[in-house]
C-alpha cells in the first residue's frame, strides 16, 4: 500500500454494525431477547455508535426478528449511541416508533425481479410505499436511511447497470433519506466493480452521505473497501463475526465482519473508534449460540 493512498484516504471512518439486524434475520436457531440485547450491549461496549438493531417486519417473513418490539423495550438507550430499525412500510414505521426509535432504515433494490422476490413490488411500488414512512420519520424527526441493495450484481438478473443503482440511491435521497447504503447483496463485486459504481456515485450522489454495505461471499469485502476509502467513502457497514446475509438471495451469506474491517483500517491508520478484539468476542458469543 503506497504512501500517497494512505494520504488519501479519510482520517476517521464511521462503522455501521447490522450484525444484530441482517445477522440474526436468517438464522434458524431462535436467539432469545436477553441474548439479542446482551448482543447490542456487548457492541456498544466496543465502542459502536450505530447498531442497526432489529426489524419491524411481518414476523412470518422474518420470523427470527418477531420480537421487535420486546427487544428495543429492554436494550439500553445510551448517549451518543443509535439503533437504528429496518422498517418495510407504514405500519413497520408505526410499531418502530411505538418503541420508541429516533433511527430507521428502508430497503429498495437496484434489480427489478429482486425487489418482486424481496418484498413483492416493483422498485416504484416500493417507492410510493416509503411516502407515508418518510412523512412520519420527518414528523417525528427520526434520521432515515435508505438501502439500494443488488447494487452490483442480482441473484436473478447477474450484473446491474452502474446507472440503474445510482437511480434508485437518488430517489432515496430524493425522497427524504439522510443516508443511502449502496450494498453489494451477493458479494460479487470486484474493485473494478467498486470504481465504476463510485466514480458515477461522485458525479451525482453526495458523497458524505453514501455509505458501503459488503457482503465478503467472495472474499473481495475489504479490497473494494480500501477502493471506496481512496474515493472518499467514511461510512462502511459490518457484521461482528461475519453474521449473516440476505434470506430472499441466494448466495448471499456472509457480511463483512466488523473486527476485519476494523483491522484494516487500523492498519491504515483511520480512526474508528471500536476496538476490534470485543467485536470479534461478542460475535463469537452470537456464534457459539447459534450452534448450540
Amino acid at each position: 500500500m503506497t504512501d500517497r493512498l494512505l494520504q488519501r484516504v479519510p482520517r476517521r471512518v464511521t462503522i455501521y454494525e447490522v450484525g444484530p439486524r441482517d445477522g440474526l434475520q436468517n438464522e434458524a436457531t431462535a436467539v432469545s431477547v436477553e441474548s439479542k440485547i446482551a448482543f447490542v450491549e456487548a457492541l456498544a461496549s466496543a465502542g459502536l455508535t450505530w447498531i442497526e438493531t432489529t426489524s419491524f417486519v411481518n414476523p412470518k417473513a422474518v420470523p427470527q426478528l418477531a420480537d421487535a418490539t420486546d427487544v428495543m423495550a429492554g436494550v439500553h438507550r445510551r448517549s451518543g449511541v443509535r439503533l437504528p430499525v429496518l422498517v418495510p412500510n407504514e405500519r413497520g414505521m408505526e410499531r418502530a416508533l411505538e418503541s420508541g426509535v429516533d433511527a430507521v432504515a428502508l430497503f429498495a433494490a437496484a434489480s427489478e425481479t429482486f425487489s418482486q422476490a424481496n418484498v413483492r413490488a416493483s422498485i416504484d411500488e416500493t417507492f410510493e410505499r416509503f411516502l407515508p414512512v418518510v412523512a412520519l420519520a420527518k414528523q417525528h424527526s427520526v434520521w432515515l436511511r435508505g438501502y439500494v441493495s443488488t447494487a452490483f450484481h442480482c441473484p436473478f438478473d447477474g450484473t446491474v447497470k452502474v446507472e440503474d443503482a445510482i437511480a434508485v440511491a437518488e430517489r432515496l435521497l430524493e425522497i427524504g433519506c439522510d443516508e443511502v447504503a449502496i450494498a453489494d447483496t451477493i458479494g460479487r463485486a470486484t474493485p473494478r466493480d467498486t470504481d465504476a459504481l463510485l466514480e458515477l456515485a461522485l458525479q451525482r450522489l453526495p458523497i458524505e452521505r453514501v455509505a458501503l454495505h459488503l457482503h465478503d461471499t467472495f472474499g473481495l469485502a475489504l479490497a473494494n473497501v480500501i477502493v471506496a476509502l481512496d474515493a472518499g467513502i467514511t461510512v462502511f457497514d459490518g457484521s461482528a463475526g461475519g453474521l449473516g446475509g440476505c434470506p430472499f438471495a441466494p448466495g448471499a451469506p456472509g457480511n463483512l465482519a466488523t473486527e476485519k474491517l476494523v483491522g484494516l483500517l487500523d492498519g491504515m491508520g483511520v480512526e474508528t473508534g471500536v476496538d476490534a478484539t470485543a467485536i470479534a468476542a461478542a460475535g463469537a458469543a452470537m456464534r457459539t449460540l447459534l450452534q448450540s
